[in-house]
């Protein structure tokens, strides 16, 4: 048991570390060690931690979507500069690895409300929406996984 334990201690610090870097699925990461472990151990402690895992990356999946999305119709940003966005996020990501997807970002978003604004200040308003809400979103898979990470060390602590 103890390889287990230290095999999911080292998923939820890598989990963590996705999580504020998002190269790579941070809460997945932890989620999955987490309601393995989970299953593994069984019992009381295992069988909730397994539930409360599967729920928490459920609610937080959604949720950062969710308050992302609001608080970009808040902005008035629209649907096609987010998708063109996107795509010159994955275009910079390989063009200059990692920093290329948030510089790609940024400028696909600008480009598309700048096309459909024809607004220069509004344009560079879109894109500073958008970040205030993929670091919200963030925000949320990071405190997910963080609460799982403690959940998992609190009942590995007591079983």
């Amino acid at each position: 048991m103890q390889q287990l334990d230290a095999i999911v201690a080292i998923a939820c610090v890598v989990g963590v570390i996705g999580a504020v870097v998002q190269v790579y699925p941070g809460l997945l990461i932890v989620a999955l060690a987490v309601a393995i472990w989970g299953g593994v151990t069984g019992g009381t402690w295992g069988i909730s931690l397994l539930i409360a895992s599967v729920v928490i990356f459920a609610l937080a999946s959604l949720g950062k979507f969710f308050l992302a999305g609001k608080r970009l119709k808040r902005a008035g940003v629209a649907n096609s500069s987010m998708i063109f966005g996107g795509v010159l996020a994955i275009v910079g990501f390989f063009v200059i690895p990692v920093i290329g997807a948030v510089l790609g970002f940024i400028l696909g978003v600008y480009l598309g409300e700048g096309r459909r604004s024809r607004s220069s200040q509004q344009a560079w308003a879109a894109p500073l929406a958008a970040l205030k809400s993929v670091g919200l979103a963030i925000l949320v898979e990071l405190f997910a996984a963080l609460v799982l990470s403690a959940l998992w060390g609190w009942a590995a602590w007591m079983t």
